[in-house]
């Protein structure tokens, strides 16, 4: 019964999140300096002109009449219409939502599958040559900034090697999927560097607990151990903690995009931003923080399924 309540009542719990979010969004946006209008039109628009485009987009009404909008459209599932691209804003995230997506699980997949494998010999070789070299890559994975690796990834991998394309997306499924290696790798190393360091802190936490040691007393292998026992218990805080990052690893997409010129939301962002198009900039930043709310909220649900000692 708990569980169900848990499920019902958690999402509602989450709402005034993403209103919070909504009011800081629309005010940022408001305060970035220049006029839409102007920028549209450019040097040689006329009074009317800007009138006009004003009132067309109701950017002469006062903020909280603007605000007002924003919100009824979103109660409504719309984001209103881009001012440069002429468009419906939700259709046009729609256009750039495949990339940022695979971008964004392939770099999760790729950090799953060096975070597991690393965390689990650096615990088991704790103080050996093997756990101080996969604790200098941790440590240097956290000190690289994502723009840097990335460029370093172009040239060694692209220019150098010529083993993946330098920039774009392709335009069937096999050609993306080169096209994603690079950036998906740039961000998961990154990724990658955090939840190692968490995992084999659980793990090594795990390894010492009572019960490891009466499972060692009555003779069970180490493997076993460790692997049925050990490293599923130790997964649920680094679980939390790539929910908590993937806001960062959402955010992290802005500058990928921009440096592999991948079409997605992230390159949308950044142009929305320098053309003033705040109907843009609003619903892609909605996206982003609904998506962020949403994989807490499984992670949530995750946590409660892994440990039954979590209360809920």
């Amino acid at each position: 019964m708990h569980r169900y309540r848990f499920l019902l009542f958690r999402p509602l719990q989450l709402l005034p999140v993403l209103l919070g979010i909504s009011i800081i969004t629309f005010a940022m946006v408001r305060a970035i300096p220049g006029d839409p209008a102007r920028n549209l039109l450019g040097v040689r628009s006329t009074p009317a002109a800007l009138a006009r485009i004003r009132a067309q987009f109701g950017l002469d009404e006062p903020l909280w009449v603007q605000y007002g909008y924003f919100l009824r459209n979103l109660v409504q599932g719309e984001l209103g219409k881009s001012i440069v691209y002429r468009i419906d804003t939700l259709k046009l995230i729609n256009s750039r939502l495949e990339p940022t997506l695979w971008l964004v699980l392939g770099s999760v997949l790729l950090a799953v599958i060096f975070t597991v494998p690393l965390a689990a010999l650096a615990a088991r070789q704790r103080g050996r040559i093997a756990d101080q070299l996969i604790r200098l890559f941790t440590t240097a994975g956290l000190g690289f900034p994502a723009f840097w690796l990335g460029i370093m990834m172009i040239i060694v991998f692209s220019v150098v090697l010529g083993w993946f394309p330098v920039s774009g997306y392709g335009s069937n499924f096999a050609d993306q999927l080169h096209h994603m290696v690079l950036p998906c790798l740039t961000v998961a190393l990154a990724l990658s560097a955090v939840l190692i360091r968490n995992l084999r802190a659980s793990l090594l936490m795990e390894m010492s607990s009572d019960y490891v040691m009466a499972a060692r007393a009555r003779g069970q292998r180490e493997n076993r151990i460790f692997w049925r026992h050990v490293l599923p218990n130790s997964l649920v805080p680094t679980l939390n903690l790539l929910a908590v990052n993937i806001g960062w690893l959402i955010g992290s997409t802005v500058v990928i995009e921009s440096v592999f010129a991948i079409p997605g939301l992230g390159q949308l962002l950044v142009k929305a931003i320098f053309s003033r198009d705040y109907m843009v900039v609003q619903g892609v930043v909605m996206v982003f923080a609904l998506a962020t709310v949403a994989v807490n909220l499984l992670a949530d649900v995750l946590t409660v399924a892994l440990d039954p000692r979590v209360k809920l």
